[in-house]
């Protein structure tokens, strides 16, 4: 079914958009929709944990924790600005948004998405400092610093795709409204306007290239000058142990940035449905899921928090 249209002259524009993304998978729908239901409530419940063990543990209240706080709240709002309602569309024959909704769902994964570079680059320079300025870092990473680096991460999340976001709904859209796409991603509703978007699209990649690239330099410039103090520790338990404390961020940093990089980098000719729609899922539903499990397995600290707050469970239930 095609988007509502309103007509002005001979041109017909989309009050509505209809997406399309999983019309050809109608009988995998119900199979969908569990899968999508199970990753999002472990996902969310993964990160609430995340967050109250941090919360309720004295000894992982340092930069490193808070910083992983912000993160995990971040993921949980990440994917809630997409999944709820790509939830509800797998149950529906008709999987219709109104230009305002999609305005609204844009300017929150934009704004998530971009915050999200900015924090993994401040968590860079948090790793960075702990290893190679240690005997400085209690006043390099002070809690006045922490909140700083958080308020501009968030700060710039907000400014740069609210202009984005705002620019990108002053274009006309006209056609069927159909999106190629199970929400409302930058590119896929760029194709549906009725005029010329090279300009808009010029733009769109220089702000991809300074406000992506730019936190993955600084998180690039960290992890070289991290390496090469790890590489001057003398011994292979100290080299090991430094290396443990990053090597989840580094695993974080690589899954959000090869497909970030991969998308949004590209020129809109090099774009498809398929590959579009496959990101997508790595960086919406995908990704989020995965930090949870990196930043508990991985993490020696974070592990032996839970166990303690399980068996501290445990006994009161047991007494």
């Amino acid at each position: 079914m095609s988007g509502s249209k309103l007509m002005s002259g001979n041109q017909s524009f989309c009050t509505r958009f209809t997406f399309v993304a999983f019309s050809s998978l109608a009988e995998l729908q119900p199979v969908l929709f569990i899968v999508f239901l199970i990753i999002y409530l472990f996902t969310v419940g993964g990160n609430l944990i995340i967050i109250c063990l941090i919360w309720v543990t004295p000894s992982l209240h340092t930069p490193m924790y808070f910083f992983l706080v912000n993160l995990s709240f971040l993921e949980m709002c990440y994917i809630t600005s997409v999944v709820p309602q790509m939830l509800v569309h797998l149950l529906m024959e008709i999987k219709t948004i109104t230009v305002g909704g999609c305005a609204a769902q844009m300017y929150v994964f934009t704004i998530l998405g971009l915050t999200e570079c900015c924090l993994l680059a401040a968590m860079a320079y948090d790793r960075f400092v702990a290893i190679c300025y240690p005997l400085h870092y209690s006043l390099l990473m002070s809690p006045h610093v922490c909140l700083k680096l958080a308020a501009a991460s968030w700060t710039t999340g907000v400014v740069v795709e609210s202009i984005q976001t705002t620019w990108i709904f002053t274009l006309p859209f006209c056609g069927t409204g159909k999106i190629q796409h199970f929400f409302c991603d930058i590119m896929p509703v760029v194709k549906l306007a009725c005029v010329d978007t090279s300009r808009n699209e010029i733009v769109m990649f220089a702000v991809s290239v300074l406000f992506i690239m730019s936190p993955c330099f600084l998180i690039l410039c960290s992890y070289v000058r991290i390496f090469v103090t790890i590489l001057r520790i003398p011994s292979t338990a100290g080299k090991r142990k430094a290396f443990s404390t990053c090597s989840s961020h580094i695993l974080v940093v690589s899954l959000f940035y090869g497909t970030a990089l991969f998308t949004y980098l590209q020129p809109k000719t090099a774009h498809t449905p398929e590959t579009d729609k496959a990101t997508a899922l790595m960086y919406t539903v995908v990704t989020p899921a995965l930090n949870p499990v990196i930043y508990t397995l991985r993490n020696k600290e974070v592990k032996e928090a839970f166990q303690r707050v399980t068996q501290r469970n445990s006994l009161r239930q047991t007494a």
